[in-house]
């Protein structure tokens, strides 16, 4: 495991230095089947004695419990850390998903109990999880912004947001990075949206790194598994994905990676300015991604490594319904 801090990245020309991966939270709390608090919390805590400081969570990541697990984590450690927190994600009492709410009083109103959640006086990136069809993003940020004055937020973010919406929103106030799912399975983001962040000097935050654990051979484990409704990991789908799966951990096996490093120094390689997230549940995943610091790819392996995926990944990364409402795809 490397405990390199040196390896860092700016977000954007306003945002926090970080180390160069995130660690994201969100399968500590029951989105990727069963987990362990123990073993979340013991996984937190190594990441920051890596020096890892940027930690990732949404306060409807298990109705706050995510908050709470993080919150257990870095007690006594807050100097060390910085918190990316999404809100706005509505959830009802049987887990589902009920719409986004990014009113006003709803933003104060979420801030405060994720500020008690995780034990802390400030949220160094606070972010919409998606965008509220019902209120202007002006009026988000705007928002936002009274509450970085007020002390409460360090930065503004976004997330799965297309590029009309962050030029508006990048006119209210600073924006410091855009959180999107980006992997060698998901690349729309290079078409429009990048080109767009750089333009305006914004970082990125990547999620889905290692396509929801697909590349590593995971499949869903039960209804509660989130990825259970995703279409690239649905049957007829299986056979397609599985084959180019198979591809990719035999080219990682013969340069000595694992799939998942494989899958982290590709999008280091290919946006060196931007910074992955790993979801890792468990100390052990932790440790096997942070040693893709020390593994970067070539220029060729790069290629190779593209010929492989492209045209091989069967399903959109969420169903229909959603895709239909994710500004990003717009």
């Amino acid at each position: 495991m490397t405990n390199d801090t040196k390896q860092t990245i700016t977000l954007g020309k306003t945002g926090p230095t970080v180390h160069a991966l995130g660690l994201g939270c969100m399968g500590m709390s029951g989105m990727y089947g069963a987990t362990d608090d123990a073993e979340s919390v013991a996984t937190i805590q190594a990441a920051i004695d890596a020096g890892v400081t940027l930690i990732d969570t949404g306060d409807f990541y298990g109705m706050g419990h995510n908050e709470r697990l993080i919150g257990r984590a870095i007690a006594g450690r807050r100097d060390k850390v910085q918190l990316s927190v999404k809100f706005g994600a509505l959830r009802g009492p049987d887990g589902s998903w009920v719409g986004v709410d990014t009113r006003p009083a709803a933003i104060k109103n979420f801030l405060s109990y994720s500020l008690d959640r995780l034990g802390v006086s400030y949220i160094d990136i606070y972010r919409p999880a998606r965008l509220d069809p019902n209120v202007p993003i002006e009026e988000v940020v705007g928002v936002l912004a009274e509450l970085v004055k007020a002390g409460y937020i360090r930065h503004i973010g976004l997330s799965e947001v297309g590029v009309e919406t962050i030029r508006r929103a990048q006119k209210i106030a600073p924006i410091a990075d855009l959180q999107i799912e980006y992997s060698l399975a998901s690349r729309a983001p290079e078409a429009q949206i990048f080109p767009a962040l750089r333009e305006m000097g914004i970082g990125a935050t990547l999620y889905g790194i290692f396509s929801r654990g697909l590349f590593a051979g995971s499949k869903p484990n039960g209804p509660r598994d989130f990825r259970a409704y995703l279409p690239r990991f649905a049957s007829e789908n299986q056979s397609t994905n599985d084959a180019t799966v198979a591809a990719l951990q035999k080219f990682a096996r013969e340069h000595e990676m694992s799939v998942g490093q494989l899958a982290i120094s590709w999008a280091r390689a290919r946006q060196p300015q931007l910074l992955p997230l790993i979801g890792a549940k468990t100390r052990a995943q932790l440790a096997d991604a942070l040693v893709a610091l020390d593994k970067p790819l070539s220029a060729s392996d790069v290629a190779a490594v593209e010929a492989i995926a492209d045209g091989g990944i069967a399903g959109t990364r969420y169903g229909a319904d959603h895709m239909r409402h994710l500004d990003s795809e717009r």
